[in-house]
């Protein structure tokens, strides 16, 4: 299995260092080597499973770049400022090395990241599966079937997503960005960075909360004008 992975660093030596490292290891297929933040943002198409991220960059600094493409995986902060690293761990980084890096260093993270990313794809594989408008989520021993038009809402949890029907809550191993590119998911609406909603079960929405029933929801003010939109067909 082979991993999409990107490296942004503002330094052409640390850059060129990180990728020679990387191209050591076949499960990662390095998709694009970026200078700034800026431009790995433009570029990148494909999905994404691996950052090697610089964090003191001009423009928009790694921890930023974090933030705003948050649904990647797995991520790993490679700087020379030890200080960012409690910040960098709150942004769920899977590993932070120091610059300058040596290759056995580098190689642990390596073998760290491959256990974790091969661990999450085979969770993801037995967590759930969808089928048409069902949806089959492993609970215990068992598998629940769950019609997609019964779920309300999808609430992020770092990897995980809970997964609210009218009258359960649902855990699976798959971040709420993964699950919102799966086909039978296009009929929800994402109404804040850490929630998406079932169109026709929103109820109304005021200035700064959806409500899903009895369920007020935090809007974002990023997503408000989308769901202006569907409100008002």
């Amino acid at each position: 299995m082979k991993y999409n992975c990107i490296i942004v660093d503002d330094d052409e030596i640390d850059r060129l260092t990180a990728l020679s490292f990387a191209r050591q290891y076949p499960f990662l297929n390095i998709t694009g080597v970026y200078a700034s933040a800026e431009a790995a943002m433009d570029r990148t198409e494909e999905e994404i499973a691996v950052m090697l991220l610089d964090i003191d960059m001009p423009g928009i600094n790694g921890l930023e770049f974090r933030r705003r493409i948050g649904n990647v995986p797995a991520c790993i902060f490679i700087t020379a400022h030890a200080e960012y690293a409690v910040e960098g761990f709150e942004l769920a980084a899977l590993d932070f090395l120091i610059k300058p890096v040596d290759g056995k260093r580098f190689g642990r993270a390596m073998k760290r990241l491959e256990e974790y990313l091969d661990i999450r794809r085979k969770a993801e594989l037995f967590e759930y599966s969808l089928g048409g408008d069902v949806l089959y989520i492993k609970d215990g021993h068992q598998q629940v079937k769950i019609k997609l038009h019964e779920v309300l809402y999808l609430e992020a949890l770092k990897d995980y997503t809970s997964i609210i029907t009218t009258d359960r809550k649902y855990c699976v191993l798959a971040t709420i960005g993964n699950l919102l590119k799966e086909n039978g998911f296009q009929s929800f609406v994402r109404v804040h960075r850490s929630y998406a909603v079932q169109k026709h079960a929103i109820g109304k929405i005021n200035a700064q909360e959806v409500l899903v029933g009895d369920v007020a929801l935090p809007l974002g003010r990023s997503y408000r004008e989308q769901v202006e939109e569907i409100i008002k067909k």
